[in-house]
């Protein structure tokens, strides 16, 4: 098997401190269905990691955090606005339009992942509001990091927030990623999303150092009540829910998913870099941890023998760093790829 692994952020470890608090909890018995003190307590530790008063609930999984939190944003005969690439659009199987009852998926189009707020504009505009015989624009789903590694600055999704909501819809967040774009920006968690207009955000926490846990954060409490029956209906309220929590509760605790993220962006930062040095052209700057990038297929095919990444239509790879990851086996990695490449370039 080769030994360079760089296919997703969820194939890394643990990390110590989120497994270590698993393990405090694992001491003792407690109620289930998070009646345990440890996910009663999640409120309060995120609403001082947020500095906002929220509602925290525990997820399986990022496609049932978008899906569930979507559900409570968006009905039957609406309609959820996102980028082309966005996780929702393209690989969650349907799950938003099932939870959702029906609503219905509209790309927004932008460059390198990111919706363009002209665009968004014009697609608002020309929605039919109000119009029976069209799908109701409800909510608008801001993937950040977006699905090409890129990040949005905090103005601009301010502006997108406010031009949904001039238009009456509701703004979801996919942060999936959410720590890789905090640490990108420098910004604190608030800043990143409910000061920019986030009412409801899908909160990841596995793919970066978490076990099996992500979560829903609802910035406006009034959402807790329903989704907590969704959750339950969707068979996302786990019977040993205090083993999420303590994972959640660990994941902020003293900035640790900054300091797991900004690990993972310089080294994917570092590979962007060699990969220049190497005239490999990428699909998107390298924003996060992730690197999209243009390689012949043949250097696809020899590259294979000893990495793992994802390849995709046209023509492209991904490279994904993790926390975990360390800068030898990215200096190895772009001189694998620099070596192959000039032996393909060879007459």
């Amino acid at each position: 098997m080769p030994s360079l692994d760089f296919r997703s952020d969820n194939v890394g470890a643990v990390a110590p401190q989120i497994m270590s608090a698993v393990m405090r909890v694992n001491a003792d018995t407690a109620d289930g269905y998070g009646r345990d003190p440890f996910t009663k307590s999640l409120a309060h530790i995120y609403a001082q990691a947020f500095d906002a008063d929220v509602a925290v609930f525990p997820v399986a999984t990022g496609t049932a955090a978008n899906a569930v939190a979507l559900s409570v944003l968006t009905p039957p005969y609406g309609a959820v606005l996102c980028h082309p690439t966005a996780h929702i659009n393209v690989s969650e199987c349907g799950a938003p339009e099932f939870f959702t009852g029906g609503a219905k998926i509209v790309p927004v189009p932008g460059p390198d992942g990111r919706i363009d707020p002209s665009e968004l504009r014009r697609a608002l505009d020309r929605a039919g509001m109000g119009q029976p015989h069209r799908v109701q624009p409800a909510a608008l789903s801001l993937t950040q990091p977006t699905d090409l590694g890129t990040v949005y600055a905090l103005d601009v999704l301010a502006e997108l927030c406010a031009i949904a909501k001039d238009h009456g819809l509701r703004i979801h967040m996919d942060g999936a990623r959410l720590a890789n774009a905090v640490a990108a920006l420098g910004c604190s968690l608030a800043d990143a999303t409910w000061r920019c207009g986030v009412d409801i955000l899908s909160f990841g926490v596995t793919k970066n150092g978490g076990m099996n846990a992500d979560a829903i954060i609802a910035f406006d409490r009034r959402f807790g009540v329903p989704l907590a029956f969704r959750l339950r209906r969707a068979g996302q309220t786990f019977s040993k829910m205090r083993y999420a929590a303590a994972q959640l509760a660990a994941y902020v605790e003293n900035d640790l998913y900054r300091h797991l993220a900004s690990h993972a962006n310089a080294l994917s930062a570092r590979l962007a870099g060699r990969l220049a040095d190497t005239d490999i052209p990428l699909v998107a700057p390298v924003e996060a941890n992730e690197v999209f990038a243009y390689m012949p297929p043949p250097v696809v095919r020899s590259l294979e023998s000893v990495a793992l990444f994802h390849r995709y239509p046209d023509d492209v790879v991904r490279f994904v760093c993790r926390w975990d990851s360390c800068a030898a086996d990215v200096d190895l990695l772009a001189h694998v790829i620099a070596q192959r490449g000039s032996a393909e370039a060879s007459p």
